[in-house]
């Protein structure tokens, strides 16, 4: 895909997510509509930027993460299709009890690894129940399998840990996407807001929290690039690593601009912070993945080369 082919298509699925989001329309019918499923066959890289990007910057909901991680464990995805991700903060192989995204709704059958296999189950098998917690909208779901279920089938090596990659970067790019719109939302209330007769964009102190807060967002956007150039679980796991920590430092730098009104649920900062907060704790959180690689290291003795320079 040339850049401006991919131009293109940013601008398409980013005004079609955000009108969706608007008007409550369901997210996932207008990426089926605008052929998510052949772009994440086609162009996988580019699809899953540009789509989980989008998803971010409007704090959307949709079910996309189940496809990219059917893709990856070797499964044709679909609407009825769900993957059964690991218990919050974990990347295990869920096995009988995890989590389910939005697709909850309108899957007939889930995909549970457990070990080395993977089994088709009904979703009549399973116990479902929303999670409320801090981010309600989410549409994230508790599971636990209480029927009987089909004999799993074994994996490919190495399956698992491909999916749990693709899904981390995959994640990277929404966290990417929701703090752009942090740092734009933050933004517009400097150069509105009135200070001593000045507008606090102005000020030093707050330019520099604004640059901060760019600086550290330029920077999970490289090394999601990384990332995809490398594509070994490790680079994606410190992508995720980097996604949380993205967040965190945007979400502070971006409440000390907002003050007051970022405090309170009449100014949409809350609505990114909590989404944040929900997905860090997605396949691992950044303490939990930092703490797990440096293990690894300390084990074999060795430290990888990450990125050829």
């Amino acid at each position: 895909m040339d850049a401006a082919d991919r131009s293109l298509l940013e601008e398409t699925v980013r005004d079609a997510v955000t009108a969706a989001a608007v008007d409550g329309d369901r997210v996932d019918g207008v990426l089926a509509e605008l052929g998510w499923l052949e772009m994440l066959e086609a162009e996988p890289r580019d699809a899953v930027e540009i789509v989980f990007t989008a998803l971010g910057l409007v704090n959307g909901v949709a079910g996309v993460l189940d496809d990219v991680l059917a893709t990856a464990l070797g499964v044709t995805s679909s609407p009825e299709v769900a993957v059964l991700l690991p218990r919050f903060g974990s990347w295990a192989a869920p096995g009988g009890e995890g989590l389910l995204s939005v697709r909850a709704a309108t899957a007939s059958v889930v995909l549970v690894v457990d070990g080395d296999g993977i089994a088709t189950v009904p979703i009549g098998a399973l116990e479902v129940t929303p999670v409320r917690g801090a981010d309600p909208a989410g549409g994230l779901h508790r599971v636990r399998v209480v029927g009987s279920t089909d004999a799993a089938t074994p994996l490919a090596d190495g399956a698992w840990d491909a999916a749990v990659a693709a899904g981390r970067r995959a994640l990277g790019h929404q966290v990417a996407g929701a703090t752009r719109t942090m740092l734009d939302l933050a933004r517009s209330h400097a150069l509105d807001r009135v200070q001593f007769g000045r507008s606090i964009s102005s000020f030093q102190a707050v330019r520099h929290k604004l640059a901060e807060a760019l600086v550290a967002i330029e920077g999970l956007e490289a090394t999601l690039g990384a990332a995809w150039d490398d594509g070994t679980p490790i680079t994606s796991a410190l992508a995720k690593a980097a996604a949380g920590r993205t967040a965190r430092s945007v979400a502070t730098h971006c409440q000390q601009v907002l003050a007051g009104i970022g405090f309170t649920t009449d100014h949409p900062f809350h609505l990114y912070l909590k989404r944040t907060m929900v997905l860090e704790g997605l396949f691992g959180t950044a303490d939990a993945i930092v703490l797990d690689v440096g293990r690894e290291l300390i084990r074999t003795r060795t430290v990888p080369t990450l990125i050829e320079l």
